[in-house]
């Protein structure tokens, strides 16, 4: 089976996200199954000059936009064994990020039409295209113009991953039509208009032939009105083609054993040493040493999603308890206010990195004893993933991938790898970090629960062979 893996993104080029990993990870997994993935990106301005370095180009062609046509090369490095195709246009790409410009919906629509062409061009023609949020959903629908209708009669067939539903690529109709070339049949209700705007995300849901996102949860949570951002009604009408598959993370990236950034390498055999991980920590972000203090962490963007409005909350009541709590993370300039004034006032109980690190972070998941995540809604999440690795338990709202990775502790079993809470509110968190304070107080009891949560398997094999099934159904379509 030949697949190519299209994405705005992918670890270690350029990540600004959970999407990088994704791209990363699961065309990896894939390749390990046996099937022939190639993985398509933006040659961005960010990726370092030790990859641009060592890429090959391999083909240079126009691609229509609008009224015009524009230089596309494309570049192809080999890492890891995965074959990476970079497009390459520096008006559109040379730039300091990634996202966030007001033409992105022209740069994002030259990247799928750029896509499309070179799959014309190229001697790897997939049997899947698989696309990855909004940034990439127009293919589908340039697979079905008539200037791409040959490739259609190869049986090229699209599947469409959702990773957060609440960035669809919305532009004004008129931007749109300037730039990416579709006919005005596919302008209208059944295709990309979105209230008088026009949708990339809702294009590729209408024209691909299936749509996953990353947890069983979220896909049934998109088709509430609560979480479904306008397209639940759409979401409910492509339900038979509709499923969540849980994320995965990189087992060989993400290892208390052989990671380099921790202070000390542990296994399952060997949790002893994670206290050693939690009072180095402490000492370098100037907190008391102490082995028996509960240390809740948290790495988490600043934003409203990520629950931080209960936090913030019942932030007093959380530094009066026998806790330290440590926060890593950018974000709103509110949160970062909050955790400011809380880390000055505290200074022996709370400590806020405002910055991005991963070293640091990594750290934390090694050296915490829960990692606090009480997000409004969550696709998947990756960070309660890489805590169980390390056995750092979570604390986690019942939302999305959370609730399908999170089991509640269980006294009666002495089951569960953390800890979580039902509905969006702030006393309710702070009574089960209670509660998990004083299972904590049960040395024996806590130290079954880090082996549970180490147990705990969210490796990319599984994911991967539940991708393969979509494949090999989407193939068996007529």
């Amino acid at each position: 089976m030949k697949v190519l893996f299209v994405s705005a993104e992918s670890y270690p080029f350029i990540k600004t996200g959970g999407l990088g990993d994704v791209a990363f990870a699961l065309p990896k997994a894939l390749k390990s199954l046996g099937v022939d993935v190639r993985i398509m990106l933006p040659k961005y301005l960010q990726i370092p000059e030790f990859y641009k370095d060592k890429m090959e180009q391999v083909d240079v062609f126009s691609v229509p936009v609008g009224w015009r046509n524009q230089y596309c090369g494309v570049q192809h490095l080999e890492f890891e064994g995965l074959d990476f195709y970079f497009v390459d246009n520096e008006y559109y790409f040379k730039r300091e990020n990634a996202y966030g410009y007001f033409d992105d919906a022209e740069r994002f629509s030259f990247f799928s039409r750029a896509t499309v062409e070179f799959v014309k061009r190229m001697n790897f023609i997939p049997d899947i295209i698989h696309l990855n949020d909004w940034h990439t959903a127009l293919i589908p629908a340039y697979l079905k113009m008539e200037n791409y209708q040959h490739l259609g009669k190869t049986n090229i067939k699209t599947v469409f991953t959702i990773h957060n539903l609440q960035y669809q690529g919305v532009f004004s109709k008129e931007v749109l039509h300037d730039v990416a070339g579709l006919p005005e049949h596919m302008m209208v209700e059944d295709g990309l208009e979105f209230y008088g705007d026009v949708n990339f995300m809702k294009s590729a849901i209408n024209f691909s032939d299936y749509i996953t996102t990353v947890s069983p949860s979220y896909a049934d949570e998109i088709r509430t009105p609560y979480f479904g951002e306008k397209l639940d009604g759409l979401l409910n009408k492509k339900s038979n083609k509709l499923e969540g598959i849980l994320n995965g993370i990189d087992y060989h990236i993400y290892s208390p054993t052989t990671d380099t950034h921790i202070f000390e390498n542990y296994d399952i055999n060997t949790t002893e040493k994670k206290l050693e991980n939690k009072l180095k920590l402490q000492k370098i972000l100037g907190l008391p040493q102490d082995k028996d203090v509960m240390m809740i962490g948290m790495v988490t963007r600043l934003v409203s999603q990520k629950g931080l409005d209960l936090v913030t909350h019942v932030m007093r009541e959380i530094l009066d308890k026998d806790i330290q709590f440590v926060l890593l993370g950018t974000g709103d300039e509110k949160y970062h206010s909050v955790f400011h004034y809380y880390s000055m006032t505290y200074p022996q109980k709370c400590s806020a990195k405002l910055v991005f690190d991963n070293t640091l972070a990594q750290r934390i998941y090694a050296g915490a004893d829960m990692l606090l995540m009480p997000s409004q809604f969550e696709p998947c999440g990756i960070g309660q993933l890489i805590a169980l690795r390390y056995g750092t338990l979570p604390l986690v709202r019942e939302t999305g991938g959370l609730k399908d990775t999170v089991i509640p502790y269980d006294k009666t079993t002495v089951k569960g790898n953390g800890f979580s809470f039902s509905n969006y509110n702030a006393h309710e968190m702070l009574h089960v970090l209670e509660y998990a304070l004083d299972v904590y107080k049960d040395k024996k009891v806590w130290s079954q629960l880090i082996k549970n949560a180490m147990n705990s398997d969210f490796s990319w094999e599984h994911s991967a062979k539940e991708y393969l099934r979509v494949y090999d159904s989407v193939l068996e379509e007529k």
